[in-house]
């Protein structure tokens, strides 16, 4: 069976969508018979560009505060590669900051049963 992963990624609040439907796109978020599945929180992200970078927003040298969402999804390992290439593609940060957790549910799923239509 392949191995699903939860992919997070910080991005900022006018740029969720696009970053969001590039991932959909790729193929991440399949959940059973839905796609473009998603999880979306605020939150305010904190950094400091050092020298030599070129922020998106900010100022080298002092410490910046920006509106971010985190945005959640999962994929196929599989898949990872070409989703990976579209969030970098779409994402306008220079360092992208996101997090690649390998996930149990294919383990345990036969414990949580679909739902029958009501």
């Amino acid at each position: 069976m392949a191995k699903i992963i939860k992919l997070v990624v910080y991005v900022p609040s006018e740029d969720e969508e696009e970053v969001r439907l590039a991932l959909g796109k790729a193929g991440a978020g399949r959940i059973g018979n839905y796609d473009y599945c998603s999880f979306i929180s605020e939150g305010t992200g904190h950094y400091r560009p050092l020298k030599g970078t070129k922020p998106y927003k900010g100022k080298i040298g002092e410490i910046e505060d920006a509106d971010e969402y985190r945005i959640e999804t999962v994929c196929y390992e599989c898949d990872l590669p070409k989703i990976l290439q579209a969030m970098r593609k779409a994402h306008p940060y220079e360092e992208v900051a996101y997090d690649i957790v390998p996930l149990l549910n294919d383990r345990y799923s036969r414990y949580v049963p679909k739902k029958t239509q009501r």
